[in-house]
């Protein structure tokens, strides 16, 4: 039996006369009659019994009936829900997001969700390598990460750039709205990231072309405990622009440097040449859109 046997029976034992339920379903009768007797000899039973001008479902009518209209109730419901996801209107977004994360992302979820209700949600949070291959391996669809990073093979649009920042405890004496890289070389650093990734990279690339030597005492990538470290006066450190804004409520104070190319960029990433889903794409022009709003506050 088909799906589409199983309609025609439907109309049978809703019409009660074969030539109704032939009308109904804009076909001739004959072939009607020849698939109710196909089905009936797939299952070995009677379906139907005439009672003088009207059929009579039997029990194993009446059984085959309840199944038929919980099938194509889901065959329906299977239709609206893939069209849906098609439209973006439902479905998953699996999305990575670099460990210093984005500014207002949380709000721009929000407002998606607001938006598009059905969505369900896949968040990895992570360093920027580590996203860039969750996409390759198809884990995730989209993800926001830290450049400088080898992106053949990605589409890729640019969000925004940042400057850096050098933070210290709020206990110790600074005065200058502005530092030189000179001046945080004797200074104990703690890098955040781990070596050879993303933020980590670029201080040291900074300092190389500087030509300067800064004194490292710690690595952290988990960018709380080393706002603890700074705050309790364990060390300094140097981190993007965004996680002085994200990070409002510890004992730090922030300077700005000033005297360097170094700066910190974003962008979202997919795989180039892949198909990309509705959802992803609604959300890809909701977060451009955010983000030009957000680059004019």
């Amino acid at each position: 039996m088909d799906i589409r046997q199983l309609r025609y029976f439907m109309a049978i034992v809703e019409e009660r006369k074969v030539s109704a339920a032939a009308q109904k379903l804009h076909i001739s009768q004959p072939p009607l009659s020849q698939q109710l007797k196909a089905m009936e000899n797939e299952l070995d039973v009677k379906l139907v019994e005439r009672n003088g001008k009207f059929l009579e479902v039997t029990e194993e009518g009446k059984a085959l009936y309840k199944y038929a209209q919980q099938i194509t109730q889901l065959m329906e419901e299977a239709k609206m829900e893939v069209r849906e996801v098609g439209k973006g209107s439902s479905g998953r977004l699996a999305i990575g997001i670099n460990t210093f994360s984005v500014i207002g992302f949380p709000k721009l979820l929000r407002e998606f969700k607001t938006k598009y209700p059905n969505i369900s949600y896949k968040i990895h949070q992570n360093e920027s390598s580590y996203l860039c291959q969750l996409v390759r391996d198809r884990i995730v669809e989209l993800a926001i990460i830290r450049l400088p990073l080898e992106l053949e093979g990605f589409s890729v649009i640019h969000l925004h750039t940042e400057p850096f920042y050098f933070i210290s405890s709020i206990n110790k004496e600074h005065s200058n709205d502005q530092i030189m890289l000179a001046d945080i070389q004797n200074h104990s650093l703690i890098l955040p990231s781990t070596e050879g990734l993303g933020v980590h990279y670029q201080i040291l690339e900074a300092f190389s072309k500087a030509q300067l030597h800064p004194n490292i005492v710690a690595e952290c990538s988990d960018i709380s405990l080393l706002l603890d470290l700074v705050a309790c006066g364990f060390g300094d450190a140097i981190v993007p622009e965004t996680v002085i804004k994200q990070y409002k409520n510890y004992n730090i104070q922030s300077t700005r440097i000033v005297d360097t190319e170094l700066s910190a960029s974003t962008s979202l990433i997919w795989l180039k040449h892949h198909h990309l889903s509705k959802t992803a794409q609604n959300f890809i022009n909701q977060l451009t859109g955010y983000q030009q709003i957000a680059d004019t506050d």
